[in-house]
């Protein structure tokens, strides 16, 4: 999992294969993008074909302030910066549906060429982003998706359903099979946290294995680390008998962590956190025994080469496209169906930090 990091460099030839009419989402050349056609990317005002380095490129997190969302940016604008094209970080004020709509529509009005966002909310920025990619301006999400018809194509950073089976893999093991857990998760409408907890929640009633374990709330943090301190002390004063935090979001389990250590308290965290958070509170005589998480940096930069490879037309979103991203592990990668009926890219699968390597990864990320 451990990739180059910071130094982000396309090769030329990458960079000047990716040629095609940019400088304004609002133009026909965006839609026509994809043509074979030499002449097809010339824009009906300039009558000449510009490359991907005139055109802009808009990221929009899902809230400011929060250190895994500020990585993915970090590895987007590295990315599209390398590419000598121009990149807007656009964070909401909240971290809700209606503040990364107002920036939406600002990214809209300004005529960007791609628009690459992870949702606060599943459903709430369709009106939006049909808006967008009505105008040209071709639209991905990363991290937590859109539903199908709000986006062209999805970034992963792994799949759902085994997510869902290594958090309780990890529930299973920490609790030795038995006793009473809690979810603590971001908000409520996060569509990754609540699809990753569905598919927690599918394993544990598919198999008998899980029948021992007693999953007694699930709580919102709303991806803040004060709600979820608060969260994590509600826990424990209302569940005496609670053996374990499972905590799907890296706010999340670094203020359970936190809660959990200076209280002394018998019951164990797990994930997906931040390294260098976490880094404090794992151990096998600690709170957190080991927990997961991907890259951010790697995700933000697959965010980037997909938003290229679509503004480019080297790929449409279609199951089956392929594209290059540089020198990313996985590369090429491939455009594949995904359970909500649109398409995605997967990143990779999730890895463990643990006390063996915790060290190591905190000096990155």
């Amino acid at each position: 999992m451990k990739k180059r990091i910071v130094a982000l460099l396309m090769c030329t030839a990458m960079v000047t294969s990716m040629v095609v009419g940019c400088g304004s989402g609002n133009s026909d050349s965006s839609s026509d993008a994809s043509s074979s056609d030499d002449s097809a990317a010339t824009t009906e005002d300039s009558g000449e074909a510009k490359d991907i380095a005139d055109c802009t490129f808009a990221i929009v997190p899902k809230s400011a302030g929060n250190p895994f969302n500020e990585a993915e940016a970090k590895g987007f604008q590295e990315a599209i910066e390398a590419a000598g094209a121009e990149c807007i970080v656009s964070y909401p004020e909240q971290a809700t549906a209606d503040a990364q709509i107002t920036v939406l529509q600002s990214l809209i009005s300004q005529g960007v060429d791609s628009i690459s966002v992870a949702a606060n909310d599943e459903n709430a920025l369709q009106a939006t982003l049909q808006q967008a990619m009505d105008a040209g301006i071709k639209v991905s999400c990363f991290d937590s998706k859109t539903n199908a018809d709000s986006r062209q194509v999805f970034v992963n950073q792994a799949d759902t359903e085994l997510i869902g089976q290594t958090l309780m893999d990890a529930v299973y093991d920490i609790t030795g099979g038995e006793g009473q857990w809690a979810i603590l998760s971001a908000t409520s409408q996060a569509a990754n946290q609540n699809a990753w907890i569905e598919a927690m929640q599918n394993v544990m009633e598919g198999d008998e294995k899980y029948a021992n374990l007693e999953l007694v709330d699930i709580v919102y943090g709303d991806d803040e680390p004060q709600p979820s301190t608060e969260q994590t002390q509600a826990l424990l004063q209302n569940y005496p008998d609670l053996k374990l935090i499972c905590a799907p979001t890296t706010v999340g389990i670094n203020a359970a962590a936190k809660v959990l250590q200076d209280q002394k308290s018998d019951v164990k965290i797990t994930g997906l956190g931040m390294p260098s958070e976490m880094e404090a509170y794992v151990g096998e005589d600690n709170v957190c025994p080991y927990f997961y998480l991907w890259n951010p940096i790697d995700l933000g930069e697959l965010a980037a080469y997909t938003a290229m490879a679509l503004v480019s037309g080297d790929i449409t979103g279609a199951a089956g496209d392929t594209f290059d991203a540089g020198d990313m592990e996985n590369s090429p990668y491939t455009v594949v169906d995904a359970s909500d009926g649109g398409t995605e890219i997967i990143l990779g699968e999730p890895f463990e930090f643990n006390p063996d390597n915790i060290a190591e990864w905190a000096d990155v990320f």
